[in-house]
């Protein structure tokens, strides 16, 4: 499987000499927290945690302690590993600051170029030819992104935020940079119901290889809302959200209207008494998602567990996450003061 890997993974390399703007930034489409993904992807609205940097960085500013998020999700039984690191931090009376990492990578990819011991010269691994395994060597695909947010409430009800988002991606001896931009905003329009908008790469973001060539991270406007229902004991939470996109995505969304593609997530989830969460969602792909969630009081643990293909004959998706809270009188926004 690493091999084929290996191979498509050359023909990629050949694509990165062209100029391209459609799914260049896949990568940061895939969401992260168990949480999240347990909702089908939809967070834009209900995030309120660490995460937030990434799902609306508008919801930092609800934040009133410290905390410290992790994830980890493999794919393809194993072969892809998807990771993610965040810390908040409320900054003053109204404001908040975050740092996340992002890293979806493809590790110890055999190298077989060198390998070869040729008899004839020509090239190809012929009859008498064979395959010198000392000469094999090994190398990663990853793409990294670290992520600076900064969040502020303007009154109880309404935050905006941005991020600075910079891009490091690499692939065999190529390498690539980037910096990108997101603006989110959050709206509670009453009580129990909360709206959110999260515009990624807002300026559009050039990712420059060492090739000399480009790809471009065309913007990607994610909206969505919630609604908190008490319900015996517990609280019944919907969630929707919608991404619409402007790569001209025809036949790789659920809709699309000329060069503007839409698809939508569905969430819902339970919470009895802050203690414990059953969750499910169907994400953009359409493809089911459930999970659970396990509150204490410094440390939430989050699952979530999903399929891919058509009839989940690419694997099963398991997503674990952390959400660790300073929830100490002296850490406390009140404490800022």
């Amino acid at each position: 499987m690493r091999v084929i890997l290996a191979a498509l993974l050359a023909v990629s390399s050949q694509a990165v000499t062209q100029s391209i703007a459609k799914y260049a930034g896949e990568f940061l489409a895939l969401g992260v927290g168990g949480r999240a993904m347990g909702l089908g992807g939809a967070h834009v609205a209900l995030a309120n945690d660490a995460t937030a940097g990434y799902w609306n960085p508008s919801a930092l500013a609800v934040l009133d302690y410290p905390e410290v998020s992790l994830m980890h999700d493999e794919r393809f039984a194993g072969l892809v590993n998807h990771d993610f690191a965040a810390v908040a931090i409320p900054y003053g009376l109204d404001a908040s600051l975050g740092f996340s990492i992002i890293r979806l990578g493809v590790d110890g990819i055999p190298d077989t170029r060198q390998a070869l011991i040729d008899q004839n010269g020509n090239g190809q691994l012929d009859a008498g030819d064979r395959i010198d395994y000392s000469r094999i060597t090994y190398f990663n695909a990853a793409d990294w992104a670290a992520i600076l947010t900064y969040a502020q409430r303007a009154s109880d009800d309404l935050s905006f935020g941005f991020n600075v988002k910079f891009i490091r991606r690499g692939l065999g001896d190529a390498s690539a940079t980037g910096i990108g931009f997101d603006a989110g905003i959050r709206y509670r329009a009453f009580e129990s119901v909360t709206l959110g908008a999260n515009l990624q790469d807002a300026t559009t973001t050039l990712v420059a290889w060492s090739t000399g060539r480009n790809e471009l991270i065309s913007p990607t406007l994610k909206v969505g809302g919630a609604m908190a229902i008490d319900l015996m004991g517990g609280i019944l939470t919907p969630a929707f959200d919608v991404d619409i996109r402007f790569e001209n995505r025809r036949y790789a969304s659920v809709a699309h209207l000329g060069p503007v593609s839409f698809d939508p997530h569905a969430g819902l989830e339970y919470d009895y008494q802050n203690t414990i969460a059953l969750r499910g969602g169907v994400n953009e792909l359409r493809q089911p998602s459930l999970g659970a969630g396990l509150h204490l009081r410094k440390i939430d643990i989050d699952y979530s567990f999903s399929g891919f293909g058509k009839n989940n004959e690419l694997g099963f998706t398991h997503r674990i996450s952390l959400r660790f809270m300073l929830r100490e009188d002296e850490h406390a926004r009140a404490a800022l003061e």
